[in-house]
């Protein structure tokens, strides 16, 4: 189910800054582990008044009664004045996943991210293969690094993890990535990601020259397989992932989701 919520925060007088400092620092970190699993969606502000604004925000829950709870857990709860209004699809929504375009047949299931790990890698130096066949091969060492999620938090294993890249002529990078990823418990995952990097010339250039570039400037997306022997983590094996890259000098990072 999902649900419009708006938020009007009105803090006591006589507050002290600290505690709204400290409640506010909370606030933000609930709302992290809300988004990783998948209850936050989106949050907007919009003016209600002379220097006043409110929060809008799309939460998906089970149950109002989820949602509920989920809300008064948050640290600002006690300070808000909360409305929350369910939402329905619509049979003219262009969004709609109709069956055969056809209005009034039931829309499928709209997927839904949620965030399984984030990997912060090193990187060697890289392998220069040189030209085949009118395109550019290279090598990129993992070299080591750590990650963590919701699940399970671990480390990356150097000597079993590269980045086999094919450069394009307009220096758009496709890359075979494959890591090996061991958790705290012990547990060996083994990863195999398709993706490609690409954007504007200027910003290829500046990355090709190992600048720090805000990921936001350019486009690194990869389709994702992750395997494992552990039968615990066996709903790795069924799922379908995709992953958000980030490249800067100090290495790469990987944000993985598990399409629901």
């Amino acid at each position: 189910m999902e649900f419009l919520v708006r938020f009007e925060i009105a803090v006591p007088d006589g507050t002290p800054a600290a505690e709204v400092g400290a409640r506010e620092q909370a606030e933000a970190a609930a709302a992290a582990r809300l988004v990783a699993d998948g209850n936050l969606v989106r949050l907007w502000k919009t003016s209600v008044g002379a220097g006043e604004t409110a929060t809008l925000g799309l939460y998906r829950a089970e149950s109002e009664a989820e949602l509920q709870a989920m809300l008064h857990a948050l640290p600002l709860f006690s300070w808000m004045h909360v409305t929350t209004t369910k939402l329905e699809s619509h049979a003219n929504d262009p969004l709609a996943r109709l069956d055969g375009g056809r209005p009034g047949k039931p829309p499928l299931p709209e997927p839904r991210l949620s965030m399984v790990y984030r990997l912060e890698a090193t990187v060697g130096q890289p392998l220069e293969l040189g030209e085949i066949a009118q395109v550019k091969r290279r090598i990129v060492p993992l070299t080591g690094g750590t990650f963590a999620g919701p699940k399970i938090t671990g480390t990356l294993l150097p000597g079993a993890s590269a980045d086999w890249q094919t450069i394009l002529p307009d220096a758009t990078a496709l890359g075979d990535i494959r890591y090996t990823l061991k958790t705290t418990s012990g547990e060996l995952l083994y990863v195999r990601a398709r993706g490609v990097r690409h954007g504007s010339p200027d910003v290829l250039a500046r990355l090709g020259r190992g600048e720090d570039v805000h990921a936001d400037e350019y486009v690194f997306r990869t389709s994702t397989q992750i395997e494992t022997g552990a039968a615990a983590l066996d709903w790795l094996n069924k799922g379908v992932f995709v992953s958000v890259g980030g490249r800067s000098s100090a290495g790469v990072v990987y944000e993985t989701y598990l399409v629901e």
